[in-house]
């Protein structure tokens, strides 16, 4: 999509959400599969369906509720995607981020993504939550690709430190106080539907990854191009492929979910707080 339509596509969404709501979040969270209870922590003010909104592309995967959520934890006052788009979906990649791009445009600082992931680090096992220390993002369409717009960010933006390095010391600060085990890693996307093969894993850990997933880091790059601090969290909902004698299946990654449910909203919530 040409940048000038793109923009106009952005400056369209948002006038819908704005004739709808003049909440103004200061943190954004996309919630995960499986994930979309953690919703019920929050002081809603104010809840939108992606399908209300003009031109906004909607979930279609199970788990992915499919709306925006405006409302406070403890007096931050957030919006919460519970569930999000995918690539996988058919959906042009910079419909994956105008999601980010609009939150941005609403008034966040700070991005908190989340996400059901393979596990490929030793010792991982389903129901662990794994802080992301960094990405690699060779696998997924680069959502900067094409024109550059200079009022939203610069052409060649630095991905030195995609996942705030002050952030993440806090989370691993609040989850020690709070008893709640948590990996550290690099986290890759793949576009999927398909699970990775045996062989992909094995490329995979070579590389250097930790978890691997379908969604999170073209959300990433999206909000560093617009100069949003960034951190996320992936909840380990089974062993990559070749790594265990079970078929990999999306019922099984809402169950893990379910499994890390309690630890997960704990040490979200408490993370949020200080944001």
């Amino acid at each position: 999509m040409a940048r000038a339509a793109y923009l106009e596509k952005l400056d369209k969404v948002f006038k819908s959400v704005r004739e709808k709501t003049d909440f103004e979040p200061r943190v954004g969270l996309i919630l995960g599969s499986g994930l979309g209870d953690f919703a019920k922590e929050i002081n809603v003010s104010f809840e939108l369906p992606y399908s209300e909104i003009e031109g906004f592309p909607v979930s279609t995967v199970p788990g992915h509720d499919g709306r925006f959520i405006f409302g406070t934890i403890s007096d931050v006052p957030i919006v919460c995607m519970k569930g999000r788009v995918h690539y996988y979906e058919g959906y042009e990649v910079s419909d994956v981020v105008l999601p980010v791009r609009l939150m941005i445009k609403l008034g966040i600082k700070t991005l908190f993504l989340t996400n059901a992931a393979g596990g490929l680090q030793d010792g991982m096992s389903a129901g662990d939550l794994m802080l992301i220390t960094d990405h690699i993002s060779v696998f997924a369409p680069n959502p900067l690709i094409g024109p550059n717009d200079s009022e939203i960010g610069p052409r060649f933006p630095d991905m030195t430190e995609v996942y705030d390095l002050k952030i993440r010391e806090k989370i691993q600060e609040i989850a020690y106080e709070n008893d709640i085990p948590l990996e550290t890693g690099v986290y890759c996307q793949l576009t999927g539907p398909t699970y990775e093969t045996p062989a992909e894993i094995r490329m995979l850990k070579t590389l250097g990854v930790d978890a691997v997933g379908m969604s999170t880091v073209v959300e990433a790059v999206a909000a560093r191009h617009m100069g949003v601090k960034v951190c996320g969290i992936s909840c380990i909902s089974n062993l990559a492929a070749g790594l265990s004698k079970n078929p990999l299946s999306h019922e099984e990654v809402q169950a893990a979910a379910d499994q890390a449910a309690p630890r997960f909203t704990r040490l979200v919530s408490e993370v949020i707080k200080t944001l």
